[in-house]
C-alpha cells in the first residue's frame, strides 16, 4: 500500500525531475546570452556607422587646420623677412649719420660690434656646424632630443667661444627661448623640424676641442654612446647667420 501511495503522489522519479529542471534553466540562460549578444552587436554596428559618417568631417577639419597653420607660418616668414630688410635699412641710415669725424667712426665700429654680438644684424664667418637627431633604432621617448638637450648644446657652443649661433636657421639672442610645445621643440615659438642643425660662428680650430672638454660635450657624448642619438660636428670655412628679427630694443641707457 505504501508503494502504491508513493507512485500516486510522486509519479516522476526525483532524478528525472532534477535533470528536467536543469535543462529548463540552461535553455533560459542560452536565450539571455543570445539577447545580450544581439544588443552588443547592435551597439557596435551603431558606433561603426557613426564613426564612418564622422570620419570625412574630421579629415576635412584636420586638412583645414593644417592649411591654416601653414598659411600662418608663411605670413610669419614674410614678416620676418620684412623686419630683416627694415633692420638693414636702419643700419644703412645709421652708418650714414655716424660717418663723420673720428669720434663718430669709433662709435660706428662699436655699434657694429654690438650689433653682431646681440644678433641685430646678419653675420658671416668661419665656425662649426653640429647636427643632432633622435636615435633611429628605438621608439623610446628617452632616445629623443629634448629642448633641454638643445639648450645644453647651445650653451656649450657659447662656452667654447661661439660669437653667433643659429638653430635651423633661427638666430639666437639674449631674448631667444628654446622650449617644448607638445611633441615639438620651438625657437622663438617657431617649431623646428628634425634633424636639428646648430651653426656657430667662431674659431673653427679651437671650438671643437673646447666643446668636447666642456660639460655640454660630455652630455652629448653620453647621449650618442648610451642612447644612440645622432651627433655630428664639422668645421666650416664660411657660415652665414641671419639677424634675429624678433630682437627689439625696449630700454637703453647712455654710458659715460
Amino acid at each position: 500500500m505504501d508503494l502504491l501511495l508513493q507512485v500516486v503522489r510522486q509519479p516522476v522519479d526525483p532524478d528525472y525531475a532534477a535533470v528536467a529542471d536543469r535543462g529548463g534553466t540552461s535553455s533560459r540562460g542560452h536565450w539571455r546570452l543570445a539577447l545580450v549578444t544581439v544588443v552588443i552587436g547592435v551597439l557596435f554596428a551603431v558606433a561603426a556607422l557613426q564613426t564612418s559618417r564622422s570620419a570625412p568631417v574630421q579629415q576635412s577639419e584636420r586638412r583645414e587646420l593644417i592649411s591654416r597653420v601653414r598659411t600662418a607660418e608663411t605670413e610669419q616668414d614674410d614678416l620676418r623677412a620684412r623686419a630683416t630688410a627694415l633692420s638693414a635699412d636702419i643700419t644703412a641710415l645709421r652708418s650714414a649719420a655716424l660717418s663723420g669725424d673720428a669720434g663718430s667712426r669709433d662709435l660706428q665700429r662699436r655699434v657694429e660690434q654690438l650689433d653682431a654680438a646681440t644678433g641685430n644684424v646678419a653675420v658671416t664667418g668661419p665656425g662649426v656646424e653640429v647636427v643632432v637627431d633622435d636615435a633611429s633604432t628605438s621608439g623610446d621617448e628617452r632616445d629623443q632630443v629634448l629642448d633641454l638637450d638643445l639648450q645644453i648644446l647651445v650653451n656649450g657652443l657659447w662656452q667654447a667661444g661661439a660669437e653667433a649661433v643659429a638653430v635651423n636657421g633661427h638666430r639666437l639672442s639674449s631674448l631667444t627661448a628654446i622650449r617644448s610645445a607638445g611633441d615639438a621643440i620651438t625657437v622663438d615659438y617657431r617649431s623646428l623640424n628634425r634633424p636639428y642643425r646648430v651653426e656657430a660662428i667662431g674659431d673653427r680650430r679651437t671650438m671643437p676641442a673646447a666643446f668636447a672638454e666642456s660639460a655640454a660635450g660630455a652630455w652629448w657624448h653620453d647621449l650618442s654612446q648610451s642612447r644612440g642619438m645622432r651627433f655630428e660636428l664639422t668645421d666650416s670655412s664660411e657660415l652665414t647667420l641671419p639677424a634675429d628679427p624678433g630682437l627689439t630694443l625696449r630700454w637703453a641707457r647712455a654710458t659715460s
